[in-house]
């Protein structure tokens, strides 16, 4: 008998140690559960009932160690509510995922209780206010992924210094002021579609391998990143950058780069240009001015109108039009002079080149029905255009 009775005794432990929630842990999840609501056919809390010997192996979104206390909390998606701030007292906790839904309110205060967090992804929401002051404790964060909120105010200094942070995206909110400086050694940043304004930091890491400014209110010239590179993707679209562009942005590892709509007026020694097989490279809405570098005939995608690229185009650009390396090329709205096209030669239905609105003393007719729609209908510029033009360039 009593035999029997240690041996329930001894299952009793076993099952306690090895699969019951903590009761400090159990608590911040009846708490987060509180203050959070399935949106209509969402189904995610279901799992949740507290009533069950073991959430750690029944609860949705849930991982935890073998003493019971939560390491991973995965929550949605289409939930509603807010982030309870017990999400805090989870301090073993290493992910903290919430997935898209409509989700409000602001982050949770007490982040510098969670120094084992290593990745944290609260995308897609609309949690609001700006980023705690207690995300500077976390040593060990390597993923933050805050994008498609409303959250605002700056981007703290200390987000951009953490010494372990590799992925940064904070996309799609209403950050503002100016970027501080980056010391974090980062693979991945992506600030788009935000309000940050001023100048580019002195420096980057340049362990940089994706970087995304785009749709900004930034100025200045960009020669800070002129080390990054290892760059595979850079996008500083729709920003105000202006001065030139260097050369070394454009690296054999390049494979996307977009620096349209900006006030760019030159590439720096755009004879070193190297550019990789299945390149797409966008300069387009600059004020890029000279004559077309032929290192960049090489690119699959090369968006060089509306500029004030000027002379005739280099053979290189048609050579890879012919054998079908590039697939598009707009050079629509420049002041062109000659498209050196060989009337014998074709072009393949797959590939996309307009030249309407240049200088062209003849009409270049291949190619132009595949000009974007909104581009004008004139095929070449008035004379008195071109010829002011030239005059003023060879003046000055």
């Amino acid at each position: 008998m009593s035999y029997n009775i240690f041996f329930i005794l001894m299952l009793t432990l076993v099952h306690s140690t090895f699969s019951s929630l903590s009761p400090p842990d159990r608590a911040a999840l009846e708490s987060i559960r509180d203050s959070l609501t399935d949106m209509p056919g969402s189904s995610f809390f279901s799992t949740w009932d507290f009533t069950t010997p073991d959430p750690c192996s029944t609860f949705s979104g849930l991982a935890c160690t073998s003493l019971g206390r939560v390491t991973t909390l995965s929550l949605g998606p289409n939930l509603s509510g807010s982030l309870s701030p017990s999400i805090s007292n989870l301090t073993h906790l290493t992910q903290l995922v919430l997935y898209p839904g409509s989700v409000t309110g602001p982050l949770p205060p007490r982040f510098d209780s969670l120094p084992l967090l290593r990745v944290i992804s609260l995308t897609r929401n609309r949690l609001t206010g700006p980023i705690p002051n207690s995300f500077s404790s976390l040593s060990y964060l390597h993923t933050l992924d805050l994008s498609y909120n409303q959250l605002s105010g700056s981007i703290p200094h200390f987000l951009t210094t953490l010494p372990r942070l590799k992925v940064l995206v904070l996309a799609s909110n209403q950050f503002s002021n100016n970027l501080k400086p980056v010391s974090s050694p980062l693979l991945h940043l992506d600030l788009k579609m935000n309000q940050i304004s001023g100048q580019l930091p002195p420096a980057f890491p340049t362990t940089l391998r994706y970087l995304s400014l785009s749709s900004n209110s930034m100025q200045g010239t960009i020669n800070a990143l002129a080390p990054l590179t290892e760059l595979t993707y850079i996008d500083l679209s729709m920003n105000q950058f202006t001065g030139a562009i260097p050369n070394s942005l454009f690296g054999p590892t390049t494979s996307s780069m977009f620096l349209q709509r900006n006030n760019f007026t030159s590439i720096s020694n755009a004879t070193a240009i190297s550019l990789p097989q299945g390149s797409t490279v966008d300069m387009s809405h600059n004020s890029i001015s000279g004559e077309l570098p032929p290192s960049l005939a090489g690119a699959e995608s090369l968006f060089l109108n509306n500029n004030r690229f000027a002379g005739d185009i280099p053979e290189e650009y048609v050579r890879s039009l012919t054998n079908g390396t590039t697939k598009t090329l707009f050079l629509q709205h420049n002041y062109l002079t000659r498209f050196p096209w060989n009337s014998g030669s074709q072009l393949q239905d797959s590939v996309s080149l307009c030249l309407s609105y240049n200088c062209m003393e003849t009409d270049p007719v291949v190619g132009l029905s595949t000009c974007p729609v909104e581009v004008a209908p004139l095929l070449s510029r008035p004379a008195i255009q071109c010829s002011r033009f030239y005059n003023h360039s060879s003046t000055g």
